[in-house]
């Protein structure tokens, strides 16, 4: 009832305050942290299962949520309008940045136990270990932000959108291409190493505590994200709303003005930075998110925070948390907005993305057994 009455509040509030579509953006952030809890959607563990245990059952959900997002995504962005709305992609500049900022946001994935989406559902679901990395995440984000002027002129090549370079069907039919060659591969390994092959379409498991198969997960997850375009004109993001939390916070307790970092006199972000909290979009989206994973443990009685916590675990989320922040906004976006939206968008720092994201968690994935967590 609490969880129900808040979201229900949170939607009337911003309704009558800033307008339906912000009334929207709640309920569509709140039926995403819903199906990451009630899915146990996690890119952090999808990788963690393919890299050390050769079980690609995560990955390949994943695959099939980037390709239902590339069928319809690229075309509406290629032509700039969804169901009449105007919408665009998110195309970044590919460069160092981009490499050095995902690799060290992999290896963030595996001490703090999520990725930017993870961390917000688990801690809306009430899981302590990741409200502890949730805060250290808005850390590591706002000291990037502080520290933007050291990385902001690593080489880089200029924004480059690939259906405008190679064009819209080549670029549609190879990235399909590219998600399917993943997908069989892992079908592959996984059959090689284990003998069997996990279903991504059947329900899961009366062990598991997933509710939802992985495709099903996988294919809400894809039209929340459409509509989402639709309903914002750009893809889902996450991570730029942290270091504006962190940067207000700095700047209400008199620390410094961040309002003359580097960082916040970029026009893009200007405006972000100075209106309300809540008229900014993606921190509507983020707070929805965390009270949909809370309303979706709540509904399954498993909303249980553990206070007592081992001290390495802790400080694997410190140290995780910092990693995440950092490399999220050095690498202009982490899983979702780097890797999911860029890649939908046909940005070629999307695909620039994962490859050092990946090896990020591998590096991750060797240094858990110091903080005593599972490989």
């Amino acid at each position: 009832m609490i969880a129900a009455l808040l979201l229900l509040a949170g939607a009337l509030g911003l309704a009558l305050q800033y307008g339906g579509n912000h009334a929207l953006l709640w309920a569509l952030g709140a039926a995403l942290g819903y199906t990451l809890y009630r899915g146990a959607f996690s890119f952090a563990g999808g990788f963690r299962q393919a890299l050390a245990a050769g079980r690609g059952a995560g990955l390949r959900a994943q695959m099939l949520m980037l390709g239902i997002l590339v069928i319809i995504m690229l075309p509406t962005i290629h032509a700039g309008t969804l169901a009449g709305a105007p919408v665009r992609g998110i195309v970044f500049p590919a460069g160092m940045a981009v490499i050095i900022g995902a690799f060290i946001f992999g290896i963030g994935m595996q001490f703090g136990g999520g990725c930017a989406s993870g961390t917000l559902y688990t801690a809306g679901g009430g899981n302590t270990r990741m409200l502890l990395t949730l805060m250290f995440f808005i850390i590591g984000a706002t000291i990037a932000a502080y520290d933007s002027e050291r990385w902001a002129d690593l080489p880089a090549l200029s924004a480059i959108s690939l259906p405008e370079l190679i064009g819209l069907w080549p670029t549609l039919f190879g990235s399909l291409a590219i998600f399917l060659c993943v997908a069989l591969a892992s079908r592959v390994i996984e059959q090689r190493r284990h003998g069997r092959v996990e279903p991504i379409f059947a329900a899961p498991s009366a062990e598991s505590p997933r509710r939802w198969s992985w495709a099903m997960a996988a294919i809400i997850l894809a039209v929340l994200n459409i509509l989402t375009l639709w309903a914002v004109g750009r893809p889902w993001v996450i991570t730029a709303s942290f270091p504006l939390w962190g940067s207000r916070i700095v700047a209400e307790l008199g620390w410094d003005e961040p309002a003359f970092w580097a960082f916040w006199e970029d026009p893009t972000r200007t405006e972000a930075f100075l209106r309300p909290l809540l008229a900014e979009r993606s921190s509507v989206m983020n707070f929805g998110l965390m009270l949909g994973a809370f309303f979706a443990a709540a509904i399954a009685a498993r909303f249980k925070p553990a206070w007592r916590l081992p001290w390495r675990h802790c400080c694997a989320s410190v140290i995780g948390g910092l990693l995440l922040g950092y490399g999220a906004v050095m690498a202009s976006g982490c899983n979702i907005s780097a890797y999911v939206a860029g890649i939908a968008s046909g940005s070629l720092h999307g695909w620039l993305w994962i490859l050092p994201g990946l090896a990020g968690n591998w590096v991750g994935l060797q240094l858990r057994p110091v903080f005593r967590l599972d490989r």
